[in-house]
């Protein structure tokens, strides 16, 4: 009778904490879904409406990646002085504010600023929120308790498949001239998400220790393989979400079509990512980052190599899989690697790195492009970046080796 009881109780909270990362991971998908990702959907009207050339274009990422370097910079301080819960409601209404007011300016420097704003916001909340999601079932059994965070970065997936259902068809009804109503839409749907976020964020136990400001140095050296990957596998797959629908849009495809690639990358995104994490727990330390870089560099080849509408969603299905493993095996090494007043502070740090690659794809991407005369001669780029990640976190050690 007693085994039942504990059993049901184990399942109640086991069925609570999914239900509070499903609340968390809004901030997932507003952050990376919405603010990062669905700027692909929006680039092309955007460019065709405002005459950009494709470094202006990457510029807009580029922007929106170093205000994402200055977010993670200062997580941990936001964290510390506001509380971890209250920077990351605030941090998600910001971002909601910024899409909103990005559809109503044409001026490149202004959509440079909010472009900015809205990476610097968004940095604090998916930081923080990864760190909230991870402490849902701190003192659980390792893979019971990296459920939540797993859901919590579906949350990216989830918000690349929403953009992928509301964006394009809003465009296909209302012209190239009509992307205003695009970020609209998006910052509506964020400060919506509001809702469901305050009321998991409530219901995430305390701390029992203060999150530490800033990582060791120590540490940060035992960790510098990782910090290598994260800033290489950045710059690889960024590239591809930045200029993937420019080159299907290139290539004639409409409006149909450009969002049922985004669906189905977003989708299979969701899917992968609750499937990597038993599979990066099987892999360890050293084998999780690496094998993930060369899955998502696979996922990059089919519409390089034939840009057909089946290697598309060949590419859709094997990069949308793979390509938000990479954070969660960074999370995953951080959670085994460091202790829990560690972590906030730790993912701020590796999350700089991560940025700084973000910054740095688009543009180059974008360069090689301008230079060529062809979108795909930029996208080359991440598969080379992507097997420098690789080959860096083969570096990494556990912590028993050190």
């Amino acid at each position: 009778m007693n085994t039942m009881v504990s059993t049901a109780g184990t399942a109640r909270r086991s069925l609570g904490d999914v239900w509070i990362a499903l609340g968390l991971s809004t901030g997932a998908a507003v952050s990376l879904g919405f603010s990062r990702f669905a700027y692909a959907l929006l680039l092309p009207p955007m460019r065709a409406s405002l005459h950009w050339s494709y470094v202006q274009a990457g510029g807009m990422n580029t922007a929106n990646a170093l205000g994402y370097v200055l977010g993670s910079v200062v997580a941990a301080w936001v964290s510390e002085r506001l509380g971890i819960k209250r920077a990351f409601l605030a941090t998600l209404a910001l971002s909601g504010v910024v899409l909103l007011l990005t559809g109503f300016t044409a001026d490149y420097g202004a959509l440079m600023a909010l472009r900015f704003t809205g990476g610097f916001a968004t940095a604090i909340t998916f930081i923080v929120g990864a760190s909230l999601a991870a402490g849902v079932n701190a003192s659980g059994a390792p893979q019971r308790a990296a459920i939540p965070l797993a859901i919590y970065i579906t949350g990216v997936g989830s918000g690349v498949a929403l953009s992928g259902i509301v964006v394009p068809p809003l465009l296909a009804h209302l012209g190239a001239g009509g992307w205003p109503a695009g970020w609209v839409a998006l910052g509506a749907i964020s400060i919506a998400a509001l809702w469901p976020a305050v009321a998991a964020t409530r219901a995430v136990p305390a701390q029992a220790a203060r999150d530490e400001r800033l990582l060791p140095w120590k540490e940060i050296a035992f960790l510098w393989p990782t910090f290598a990957n994260y800033l290489l596998f950045a710059a690889g797959y960024v590239s591809y979400m930045t200029f993937i629908i420019v080159l299907i849009r290139n290539g004639g495809g409409g409006a149909g079509y450009v969002a049922a690639f985004w669906i189905v990358l977003g989708l299979s995104s969701v899917i992968g990512t609750l499937a990597w994490g038993r599979a990066l727990a099987k892999l360890g330390i050293r084998w999780s980052s690496p094998v993930v870089a060369i899955v998502v560099l696979l996922g990059t080849l089919p519409v390089l190599l034939r840009p057909t509408v089946p290697a598309a969603f060949l590419s859709a299905i094997v990069f949308g899989t793979s390509f938000m493993a990479g954070p969660t095996a960074v999370t995953v090494i951080v959670r085994k690697l460091l202790r829990p007043p560690m972590w906030t502070a730790a993912l701020a740090e590796l999350t700089v790195a991560f940025a700084i690659g973000q910054a740095i794809g688009p543009l180059m991407s974008g360069v090689v492009s301008d230079a060529t005369g062809s979108v795909s001669a930029g996208l080359w780029l991440s598969p080379v970046l992507l097997i420098a990640a690789a080959v860096a976190a083969l570096f990494q050690r556990n912590r028993e080796a050190a």
